[in-house]
C-alpha cells in the first residue's frame, strides 16, 4: 500500500519572490479587451491548440526559470504556479477535503492579464492543472461507489465459469487473474481521461500511457498484499478482485497530491507528463458510469479467461463463413464470422474413462458459464469478445500472450495513438487469450475423418484430428494442444492411432 501523503501544509513563511523575467521574454500589453480581459481571446482551448503553441516547451522553461521557488514553497509546483499566474499562493489544488483550492476565476484577473506572451500558455496550463485535478476527484469519486463491488461480488463465477475434474476444488488462477488486474486498471485510468469517443491522438498519447503506467503501478502496490496464489472453488473471486481494484483506484488517487507539488509519481511521471500533449487542458470530466461499466467488464473477462484457460476450452476455425469446406462446421450461436473467416468457441468435455460407455472419450460442448454471457450480471461480455480478444491475442503472441505483454501493448497503443484500450471493452487483445487453432489449412488435404475436425456441440460431438489441423504444421498442433490443456488427451486421436496413422502431437 502506497504511503498516505502529508497532510495540506499552511503556508508558514513570508510569500516567496518571483524573479522579474517571463520565461518568454517581457510583458507585452495588449489592446484587445473583452468583458474578462485579453485572457477570453483563449477561451475554447484544445489539445491541438496546445501543441500548436508549444506549450508543453513553455512550461518546461517556466519550471527551469522558477525551479527554485517551487522547491521552496511547501505545497510546490501549484502553488507556485497560482502565486505567478493568478496571484492566488493557496491555489494548492490539493486534494485535502477543501472544495475550493483548485478553483478557477479567471475573469478580469489582472495578474494574468498582463502576463503578455505568457498569457496564453499560463492559461492552457491553469485549465490543464484544473482539470487534472478534476479528473483524480471524479476518479477518485467513481471507485467510492459501491457499484463495482455489487457487480463484481454477486455470486461465485468460479461455480458459474468452472468445472472442476474429479472434484478438485482448488484452482491456481488468483494470482494470474490479479496480474492480468494491473493491466485492466491501467486500461480504466486512460479510459476515464479519454472517454468513450475521444481517440488517442498524437501527444495525447504519451500523457495517456503515463496515466495507465501511474494507475497500473498503484495496482502493483495492492497485489503485494495478495499472498495467496490459490482459492477454493467456490469463493468469491469477484470480491477479491473488487477489492483490490477499488483500493488501487483510491491509491492512484493520492498521485493528485504528489503531481500537485512537482513530485514524480512513483517514477512514471511529474505533472508535465501528466499533462503533455495538452491532454487534459479541455477535459471535460470523468464519466463515473462508462468507467464502472468498462471495468466491470474487463474484470469479468479476465477473470473468465483465467478460469477457462485452466480447462479444455479453445477456438477452432479458419475456413470460410457458411463452412461447406469439407472439415465439418460448429456451434452457430458460438461463433464469430471475422474478415471473411469463422472461429467457434468449444469446450472439450472430459469422458468418464469407462471403456463400457459411449461417453469415455467425451465430447465437445459449450465452456461452462458461456451461456450466461451477455445477460443479466454478465452483461458486459458476450461470446463475439471472447473470440475476438483472443484471435488478435494470438495473432500478437500465439500462445504466449501474458500479463507483460498485455501491459506493452496497452502502452503501444497509447503512445502510438492507434487504439483506445478501453473503448474497445473486453474485445481488447488480452482480455480473452483462449488458445486459437486455424483449421483452413486442412481444406484439401485427404486427412482421415477430416469432415469430423468441425463439430456442433452434443453429447456424441467428438472432433476428430488426424493431421496437423492448426496451420497444416505439427510444431503448431503441438503447441496449441499444449495451450489448450490437451497434452497427453487422447480423444482428439484415438480413432486416427486405431486405424495406423502416425500422429504427432
Amino acid at each position: 500500500m502506497a504511503k498516505s501523503l502529508l497532510s495540506f501544509l499552511v503556508f508558514s513563511q513570508a510569500i516567496i519572490a518571483f524573479p522579474t523575467e517571463h520565461p518568454s521574454g517581457s510583458p507585452k500589453s495588449t489592446n484587445k479587451a473583452k468583458r474578462c480581459g485579453p485572457v477570453s481571446q483563449f477561451y475554447g482551448q484544445n489539445a491541438s491548440a496546445w501543441q500548436i503553441h508549444k506549450t508543453d516547451q513553455w512550461l518546461d522553461s517556466w519550471a527551469n526559470t522558477y525551479g527554485k521557488n517551487i522547491s521552496a514553497n511547501p505545497n510546490g509546483f501549484a502553488a507556485t504556479f497560482g502565486q505567478w499566474a493568478i496571484g492566488n499562493p493557496d491555489w494548492t489544488c490539493r486534494d485535502d477535503g477543501s472544495a475550493s483550492s483548485c478553483d478557477l476565476d479567471l475573469c478580469d484577473n489582472r495578474v494574468l492579464n498582463n502576463l503578455g506572451d505568457d498569457m496564453r500558455n499560463a492559461y492552457y496550463v491553469l485549465e490543464a492543472v484544473n482539470c487534472l485535478h478534476t479528473y483524480f476527484t471524479g476518479l477518485s469519486q467513481a471507485f467510492e461507489v459501491s457499484a463495482i463491488a455489487a457487480a463484481l461480488s454477486k455470486e461465485s463465477w468460479s461455480e458459474t465459469f468452472y468445472k472442476p475434474k474429479n472434484n478438485d476444488k482448488t484452482l491456481s488462477t488468483l494470482k494470474e487473474a490479479l496480474n492480468a488486474v494491473t493491466t485492466v486498471i491501467g486500461i480504466g485510468a486512460s479510459f476515464a481521461g479519454l472517454g468513450e469517443g475521444m481517440a488517442v491522438v498524437g501527444a495525447i498519447g504519451g500523457a495517456m500511457s503515463t496515466v495507465a503506467s501511474g494507475a497500473s503501478a498503484a495496482g502493483s502496490l495492492q497485489l503485494q498484499s495478495a499472498k495467496d496464489d490459490t482459492f477454493k472453488k467456490d469463493a468469491d473471486l469477484g470480491a477479491v478482485l473488487s477489492k483490490v481494484v477499488v483500493e488501487s483506484m483510491k491509491s492512484f488517487t493520492a498521485a493528485n497530491n504528489q503531481l500537485m507539488t512537482g513530485s514524480n509519481y512513483d517514477n512514471t511521471g511529474d505533472i508535465k507528463s501528466y499533462l503533455s500533449g495538452g491532454a487534459f487542458v479541455s477535459f471535460p470530466g470523468v464519466d463515473k458510469n462508462a468507467v464502472i461499466d468498462v471495468m466491470n467488464a474487463f474484470l469479468l473477462g479476465n477473470a473468465v479467461n483465467e478460469l477457462w484457460r485452466q480447462q479444455k476450452i479453445f477456438i477452432l476455425g479458419g475456413g470460410n463463413c457458411g463452412d461447406g469446406q469439407g472439415i465439418g462446421s460448429g456451434p452457430k450461436d458460438y461463433s464469430l464470422c471475422k474478415d471473411g473467416k469463422v472461429w467457434y468457441l468449444y469446450y472439450w468435455h472430459e469422458g468418464n474413462g469407462d471403456f463400457l460407455s459411449n461417453k469415455q472419450w467425451g465430447y465437445v460442448t459449450m465452456p461452462p458459464g458461456a451461456d450466461k454471457l451477455g445477460q443479466g450480471d454478465y452483461a458486459g461480455v458476450n461470446v463475439s469478445d471472447v473470440i475476438s480478444s483472443s484471435l488478435d491475442s494470438y495473432n500478437v503472441a500465439e500462445y504466449a500472450y501474458d500479463a507483460n505483454k498485455a501491459s506493452e501493448r496497452v502502452h503501444e497503443a497509447l503512445q502510438q495513438g492507434w487504439r483506445n484500450p478501453g473503448a474497445q471493452c473486453p474485445s481488447w487483445e488480452g482480455t480473452f487469450t483462449i488458445p486459437v487453432c486455424d483449421v483452413g489449412g486442412a481444406v484439401g488435404q485427404n486427412w482421415l475423418d477430416k469432415q469430423y475436425i468441425l463439430e456442433e456441440y452434443g453429447s456424441n460431438a467428438r472432433p476428430v484430428w488426424c493431421g496437423p489441423i492448426c496451420s497444416n504444421d505439427w510444431d503448431k498442433t503441438k503447441r496449441f494442444i499444449n495451450a489448450a490443456n490437451m497434452n497427453g488427451f487422447k480423444s482428439p486421436k484415438h480413432i486416427c492411432t486405431d486405424k495406423g496413422v502416425d500422429i504427432k502431437y
